[in-house]
């Protein structure tokens, strides 16, 4: 070699062709249960049935998870399945050798330390609502013992979590399908309370575009697992565009339902709906939280996995316990309770991160043309634009038309990250490539 890489790099080495999994055990259940948590469905009604009908609803899903599948998925888990390496070394090719320790290498790590909150949040409250409790002080422990708990077994047990999600992760579609079925008479019942159609639509762009950003991107750690381009697209379809119109449609109809059928407080959130199974609704109170396991072990062992990856003098055990106070605090704060702005600001940081690493991919003849050194300033420059054109609210000045629910801003970071890292790239403001060791590239690749 030439030049030498940062040993995050070189100790990567690619998962070989031989240990392959078929997308049915991998990539699609990955992708379905990631849908079927609760947090995703749980305020998804009001920003959208609350403004069109279920029909144009349902469409605007269909949509969302086809370009969740098309923009955010495609392109990273190519790269992993070519390469059969996980996302933080696909990534120096677009952010570079050094410029991968914070993009997507440390930001990744960042996010998750949003998620785990935001998980140990509904969790705590599902399990106050199992006990038809509402004791702040008790809601405040739940949170400190959930995310301390679960983050140290997804350290030093994260295998056993993976046995376990296997069965837990299907909880949450029997409980979906239960709720649907206690208010399948309500939705022929139930009427919009605004005539906007497009206000809905484009909210559920928002919605869920914004809660997959950080799995799209995640889809080079699932795609360098699978055997070839058939399981990327297949395990990619099912599981993205078929989870979010499953998991994303019966809820949406069940709270349709329990206000078509007009048996209680006026309520879009999906707790309502729950409520209304009647005896059986503080088991699936618990049930849901239980589920909730999975998704949070998972989230702390990426957080723990990136900062003891790209930190490595700092012990693994000090950067995630630091991690999991941030996130305790995120939780009982309340500042985790805002699902919708949360997916945003998820949107808003790694939409650019997908459409940059999507022009790359394009660029060199899609396949992984390996990392660059030191910093992609192409891929960062790209980064930042389409990041300040995700989060438009967090701008003062602009015009109020800009600042609606409605816009979906996370989408047009993606465009704007592609278009911005194709331009710089011909304008040949990307460094050079390093040769890395270890390589075995995919055949599919040569």
């Amino acid at each position: 070699m030439e030049r030498s890489v940062p040993e995050y790099i070189s100790r990567a080495v690619p998962v070989p062709t031989a240990a392959r999994v078929p997308w049915y055990s991998s990539t699609f259940p990955t992708y379905f249960g990631i849908f079927l948590w609760v947090g995703f469905y749980l305020k998804i009604a009001e920003p959208t049935i609350a403004y069109t009908n279920l029909g144009i609803t349902l469409l605007g899903l269909f949509v969302a998870g086809l370009l969740c599948f098309a923009l955010y998925y495609w392109a990273p888990a190519m790269l992993g399945m070519l390469s059969g390496r996980p996302l933080y070394v696909v990534g120096t090719s677009t952010f570079g050798t050094s410029g991968g320790y914070l993009i997507p290498g440390l930001m990744m790590g960042f996010l998750q330390i949003g998620w785990v909150a935001v998980i140990g949040a509904v969790s705590a409250d599902f399990i106050m609502k199992g006990m038809n409790l509402t004791s702040r002080t008790l809601y405040c422990a739940l949170v400190v013992i959930w995310i301390y708990s679960l983050g140290w077994i997804a350290i030093k047990g994260i295998h056993h979590v993976a046995r376990v999600a296997k069965f837990l992760n299907w909880v949450p579609l029997l409980m979906i399908l239960i709720v649907f079925w206690a208010n399948r008479d309500g939705v022929s019942h139930y009427h919009p309370a605004h005539d906007q159609p497009l206000t809905g639509f484009l909210n559920i762009f928002s919605i869920v575009i914004g809660y997959f950003a950080t799995a799209g991107a995640a889809g080079a750690d699932f795609g360098m697992n699978n055997r070839n381009r058939r399981d990327i697209f297949l395990g990619g379809s099912f599981g993205i565009i078929g989870g979010a119109l499953i998991a994303g449609g019966l809820p949406l109809l069940s709270v349709a339902g329990y206000l078509g059928r007009g048996i209680g407080p006026m309520s879009y959130d999906y707790t309502a709906a729950i409520g209304s199974v009647g005896t059986l609704a503080p088991v699936m109170f618990f049930l849901f939280a239980i589920a909730s396991m999975v998704p949070t072990c998972f989230s702390s062992f990426i957080a723990s996995n990136s900062f003891s990856t790209m930190l490595p003098k700092v012990p693994r055990m000090v950067s995630t316990f630091i991690a999991l106070t941030v996130s305790v605090l995120l939780a009982v704060t309340g500042i985790a309770n805002n699902l919708v702005g949360f997916f945003s600001l998820v949107a808003a940081s790694f939409g650019p991160i997908c459409g940059a690493m999507a022009a790359d991919y394009i660029l060199a003849g899609r396949r992984w043309s390996g990392p660059r050194l030191g910093i992609n300033w192409a891929g960062y420059i790209a980064w930042l634009v389409g990041f300040l054109v995700g989060i438009p609210e967090h701008i003062p000045g602009l015009p109020a038309t800009l600042l609606k629910a409605d816009n979906p801003s996370g989408l047009y970071s993606f465009i704007v990250g592609f278009i911005v890292y194709l331009v710089l790239a011909k304008a040949s403001m990307r460094p050079p490539v390093v040769e890395t060791e270890n390589d075995e590239p995919h055949p599919l690749s040569v």
